[in-house]
């Protein structure tokens, strides 16, 4: 790697699209701030973290634990909680708004806005005769479009992407490179990163003396509009029902939904956690990095599950679980304490014995 490269601001154009320059009348638009008084409408040209934003960079602050960097910075416009704008250096301009996170996440969307779909199939994709393909969609390089597919305005399939007979993705959709999607179907502004599997087998069968009968997988899974799936996920179809993936749910890379599941509206699900079958997440329910879920459970709106946590019981609207077999989280702190506790007591037992024998030994030379 190239010694200059981490000095380099971030949205290299070797990769990311870029625009501007924008006014600062335009930044504070975008991210919902009060135009700040200042004499002239300054231009800015991208957006950088404080430590190494310059004079036509926006940075911003979120996390106190780096606020020395605010009065180091060299960038010409800070976004921050309004509490803090007295602290920004007299050569920078205070952006202020109510979520930092989230005018950033907007900011940085205005100068590295998506790539524009290029219209047109690659000559090398593969495309039934029968699909039916918007004028403004994109189909990449080796990719094969089954019978019956329609695909949305706006819409881009990324390259040796499989999509099966009768998929159906609405518009300003994207589906990332070597993604395979059957049984399926898609609303709008939808995202699927790269590896992602959806609308395959469940894992169904049932048993009989000469050994396992698998169950046809009749359902489909049905994806609500702006979600987005991460890399190397799996989402089973449905048995006899579907799986359904609520709203805005935003799911990591790396995880396993089984068929009928059916997770509510903007729900979050971490890198490597497993939702088995049949089990149903309501609105707004975060299972955090390698939790599992095991099948048939009801999980309350707005529950968090905790990392690693497994979890056997349905869990109520509210509730924050964590450990194997999950339980409260209060519960859990309760049982590790007590553990420390005996491991104390008993490591101080040990050694008073110890002592006690080497006393012995002592007296008895």
């Amino acid at each position: 790697m190239p010694d200059h490269a981490a000095m380099d601001p971030p949205g290299d154009p070797r990769f990311f699209s870029r625009c501007g320059p924008f006014s600062l009348t335009e930044i504070a638009r975008a991210i919902d701030a009060p135009p700040p008084v200042v004499s002239g409408d300054r231009l800015f040209r991208g957006v950088a973290p404080l430590q190494s934003a310059g004079p036509e960079e926006v940075s911003f602050l979120d996390n106190l634990r780096y606020q020395k960097l605010l009065s180091e910075t060299r960038a010409g416009a800070v976004i921050l909680l309004s509490q803090l704008a007295n602290q920004v250096p007299s050569h920078a301009i205070a952006l202020t708004v109510a979520e930092p996170y989230l005018a950033w996440a907007r900011a940085c969307s205005l100068f590295h806005p998506p790539p524009e779909p290029i219209p047109g199939v690659h000559p090398t994709a593969i495309m039934d005769p029968s699909a039916e393909i918007d004028p403004m969609a994109e189909v990449g390089a080796f990719a094969i479009i089954g019978p019956r597919v329609k695909l949305g305005q706006r819409s881009v399939i990324g390259p040796h992407s499989v999509i099966g007979a009768g998929v159906v993705i609405g518009a300003n959709c994207r589906v990332g490179g070597s993604v395979t999607i059957s049984h399926t179907l898609l609303g709008e502004r939808i995202t699927i990163h790269e590896g992602a599997r959806i609308g395959q087998d469940g894992f169904g069968f049932a048993s009989s003396p000469m050994g396992f009968v698998s169950v046809p997988q009749l359902g489909r899974v049905i994806i609500e509009n702006d979600v987005h799936i991460g890399a190397n996920t799996t989402i089973d179809r449905g048995s006899a029902q579907d799986t359904i993936i609520g709203a805005g749910t935003r799911i990591d890379n790396q995880v396993q939904i089984g068929h009928n599941a059916r997770l509510g509206k903007n729900c979050i699900v971490v890198a490597q956690a497993g939702i088995s079958g049949s089990t149903v997440l309501g609105d707004s329910v975060v299972v955090a990095g390698q939790a599992g879920l095991s099948g048939h459970l009801t999980i309350g709106n707005g529950a968090r599950i905790g990392p690693q946590a497994g979890v056997m019981a349905n869990v109520p609207a509210g509730a924050d679980v964590l450990g194997s077999p999950a339980q409260p989280v209060k519960a859990f702190f309760r049982e590790v304490a007590a553990l420390r506790r005996f491991a104390r007591r008993d490591g101080m037992r040990h050694s008073e014995s110890e002592a006690d024998t080497k006393l012995a030994q002592r007296q008895h030379e």
